[in-house]
C-alpha cells in the first residue's frame, strides 16, 4: 500500500477478487456468486481485480455479471522489511480468526507451528486440510481488506524448520523477552502452555509483548501488530 494509507481507488471499490490475468479477469464461481448474490452489485458498480503479487486493475461489474477492465494495470511495491509470524494453532476456529487478523495488519508470511507444548496436532492429511482453509481464509480477507499482496500461508514447521529459513530473524515471544524491533523481523508465538526450557535456549532471544500473560491468539495478533507498525512508521522504536 502507498504510504499514509491505501490508493483511494482501491478504498472506493465495492469489492476485491483476485485473478490470474488481469488482462481479462475472470473471477471463480464463488467469487461471482459472492459479488452477484451475496453482494448483490450492480451493473457498472466498481471492483478490483488483483494477481495477489502487487500488481491490480479497476473493473467495472456488466449486466452478465462479468469484470470489464476500466483502467491501467497498477503495481505496488512489496513492503520491507517482510514480516513473519508463526504460531502454534489452539482448538476451535482460532486459528482462522489469527490468519484473518495477520493477513488484515500487513504480516507477509504465517507459518503454523506444532512445538513440544502443542494441544492442537496438524500432520499428514489433517495438516494439508487445516492449512488449505487457512489459505482460503488469508485470501478472503485480503479481498476485503484490499490488500494487493497476499500473505503466505506455510505448511506446518517446526521451530528447527522455522529456525533455519528464518536465521539470525528469529525471536520467540514469551513474557519478559526484549522490546521489538526490525532487528528480528520473524516472531514465533507459542502455545498456552509456553515454550519449553529447551525450545527457549535453542531458538534465539526472546521477544516481549507487553506487561500482561498474553493468551496465545492474542500473542500472535500483537505481535503482527507492532511488527506492522513498526515497518510502517505508524510507531518508531524509542530513542
Amino acid at each position: 500500500m502507498a504510504p499514509g494509507g491505501p490508493d483511494p481507488e482501491l478504498v472506493a471499490a465495492r469489492a476485491m477478487v483476485v485473478v490470474p490475468d488481469l488482462s481479462a479477469p475472470a473471477p471463480d464461481g464463488r467469487d461471482t456468486h459472492h459479488l452477484v448474490d451475496v453482494l448483490r452489485l450492480r451493473p457498472d458498480e466498481r471492483v478490483i481485480a488483483g494477481d495477489g503479487a502487487g500488481a491490480w486493475v479497476p473493473c467495472r461489474l456488466s449486466s452478465a455479471g462479468t469484470l470489464v477492465v476500466d483502467g491501467p494495470v497498477r503495481h505496488e511495491p512489496a513492503p520491507e522489511p517482510a514480516v513473519t509470524v508463526a504460531f502454534v494453532p489452539t482448538k476451535g476456529d482460532r486459528p482462522e480468526w489469527v490468519v484473518q487478523k495477520l493477513t488484515e495488519l500487513g504480516v507477509d508470511r504465517i507459518v503454523p507451528l506444532w512445538s513440544r507444548r502443542s494441544v492442537v496436532r496438524w500432520r499428514d492429511e489433517r495438516g494439508e486440510r487445516a492449512v488449505d482453509r487457512l489459505r482460503r481464509v488469508a485470501r478472503e480477507a485480503s479481498c476485503q481488506c484490499r490488500r494487493v499482496w497476499l500473505p503466505e500461508v506455510t505448511g506446518v514447521m517446526g521451530l528447527a524448520e522455522l529456525a533455519e529459513l528464518a536465521g539470525p530473524s528469529l525471536g520467540l515471544a514469551h513474557p519478559g523477552g526484549v522490546r521489538p524491533t526490525l532487528e528480528r523481523t520473524v516472531v514465533a508465538v507459542g502455545p498456552e502452555g509456553g515454550w519449553d526450557e529447551a525450545e527457549q535456549r535453542w531458538a534465539g532471544p526472546t521477544i516481549g509483548l507487553g506487561p500482561t500473560v498474553l493468551r496465545a491468539e492474542t500473542a500472535a495478533v500483537v505481535a503482527g501488530t507492532l511488527l506492522c507498525a513498526l515497518r510502517g512508521g505508524v510507531v518508531g522504536p524509542l530513542a
